[in-house]
């Protein structure tokens, strides 16, 4: 490979990994399938409860 495509090459690399690094926080943290789980759970409880608080007139 000659210099100047070697180097092109390094600083188009360098200039990929930054702006990967700019926009890896638009992705959504992992959540365990447990976590999931515990989660919808929760919501399930929270939405009986809150049902339940009601007063039927």
């Amino acid at each position: 490979m000659n210099r100047k495509k070697k180097i092109n090459q390094t600083l188009k690399a360098k200039s990929k990994k930054a702006n990967a690094k700019l926009h890896a926080a638009n992705k959504n943290p992992y959540i365990a399938k447990a976590e999931r789980e515990r989660l919808a759970q929760q919501a399930l409880l929270s939405a009986d409860t809150n049902v339940n608080d009601v007063p039927v007139a």
